[in-house]
């Protein structure tokens, strides 16, 4: 009993992380238009930041992976928040003299602090409990990592980009005595914010050295990665979440043009349902408003749908194997997507943004399934599988080079390939349960 509350506890604490580490992603998106006129980006430099985000992951996971087995999880959370810490920290100089080469390396230690964090909780929540249920809970902690995603853009419109940004060409317009002064201000706007955040996972930090953890596979592993490439389960599941985040950050960053691609700002606007909810999450009437801006404000729902969906996968892989639940889930996104390609107007809007939904567990289901008989060597395996993350670099490319050459309907090939594939590694999991059981 006294174990089970010692995990339960543990659990809490590591699901709060989830939470922080999807608030704080998303909150830097919010930055990134006050950041390009602090440091005068164009619109190449102001893409290289994502790279940032996920090279990040793709440098940094395996060593990551080794340095945990060597100093256990506790520390590896201690330390992943202490990096992100320094990230922040690194923003005050990068605003102060409006030096971008600082602001990437800042954003590229805050990104290897959340890496060390993935590679550190999503293993040791699996192992905080019986293997059995590890999807559920992952499930359920990377919920409230979805919850920390849906919230940040709101207090970062609320608190960060109240006012207006100007544009460029407003700024060339000042003389050099209100462009100097614009720039206090604005280094200001973005200092402010990373210098509380930065104060506020220090503190998580403090809370984490003196929380009991128990001691669940610190087992120092091997630190032989042969052995874990070896492993069939976990390269496939590797490719799989490789498939799964690409597939994810392809149609959350273009969704606004597939939207725009079918005049659908038009046809929000005259339909009473949808105007009313543009204007409410506007907080303005939109007859005035951008067309960008009254199809955006819909990719919101995209995202919600993967945080409610997590709740309810984390009970479905409760009473169901998760791996018959991930291919459930990847045939609907499939679906989702043919209906989409093949319909027009407000149903082909309303089942692309769908597939967040059956996105949900995807990410924690692939993970858990993953890892599953890797026993001391989750770390590793862990590293290796956060790497694959870089998922997210590749394959958004591809699918605006696809748009770009032929169209939307034949880019959505690509990400339906993508969640084919998760089908197959569902599949092949769920024989792979079937066999080892007999």
């Amino acid at each position: 009993m006294n174990q089970k509350k010692s995990y339960r506890t543990a659990f809490i604490f590591v699901t709060i992380l989830f939470f922080l580490w999807g608030f704080i992603t998303v909150l830097v998106d919010s930055l990134i238009p006050r950041l390009r006129e602090v440091f005068t980006l164009s619109y190449f430099q102001a893409g290289m930041v994502q790279f940032a985000f996920f090279g990040a992951y793709f440098l940094l996971s395996i060593p990551a992976g080794y340095i945990l087995s060597k100093i256990g999880y506790k520390k590896g959370i201690i330390l992943g928040l202490v990096t992100m810490a320094v990230g922040c920290l690194l923003f005050y100089p990068a605003a102060s003299y409006r030096i971008f080469g600082i602001f990437m390396f800042g954003y590229f230690t805050l990104a290897a602090g959340i890496t060390i964090l993935q590679v550190a909780a999503n293993p040791y929540v699996t192992i905080l409990g019986p293997e059995k249920t590890a999807s559920s809970r992952l499930n359920l902690s990377q919920a409230f990592n979805s919850l920390g995603t849906a919230i940040a853009p709101a207090l970062g419109a609320l608190f960060i980009l109240q006012d207006k940004v100007k544009t460029t060409a407003e700024i060339e317009a000042l003389d050099p005595t209100a462009q100097t002064s614009y720039y206090i201000s604005e280094a200001s706007a973005v200092q402010t914010p990373f210098l509380g955040i930065a104060a506020f996972i220090i503190i998580i930090a403090i809370v984490f050295f003196f929380v009991n953890l128990p001691k669940v596979g610190d087992k120092e592993a091997s630190n032989d990665y042969r052995g874990v490439l070896k492993n069939r389960n976990l390269i496939l599941g590797a490719i799989g979440l490789f498939c799964y985040v690409g597939a994810e950050v392809a149609l959350g960053s273009y969704m606004v043009n597939y939207f725009l691609s079918l005049d659908l700002a038009e046809t929000v606007r005259e339909t009473s349902f949808m105007r009313t909810i543009a204007s409410w999450i506007l907080s303005t009437g939109i007859s005035a408003s951008s067309d960008m801006a009254v199809v955006g404000v819909f990719v919101t729902f995209y995202w919600t749908g993967a945080m409610i969906g997590r709740f309810i996968g984390s009970y479905l892989t409760t009473i169901f194997n998760p791996a018959r639940v991930l291919s459930v889930f990847a045939v609907g996104a499939i679906s989702m997507i043919l209906i989409s390609t093949f319909s027009l107007g407000l149903v082909a809007m309303w089942t692309i943004i769908a597939v967040g939904l059956f996105n949900s567990i995807m990410f924690p289901t692939i993970f858990s399934l993953a890892l599953d008989g890797l026993g001391d060597d989750k770390a590793q395996g862990s590293g290796v599988l956060c790497t694959m993350i870089v998922g997210g670099a590749i394959i958004p490319p591809a699918y605006g080079f696809l748009t770009d050459s032929y169209s939307f309907k034949i880019a959505l090939i690509l990400v339906m390939i993508c969640y084919a594939y998760i089908f197959y590694y569902a599949w092949t999991n769920k024989r792979r349960a079937v066999i080892m059981n007999n």
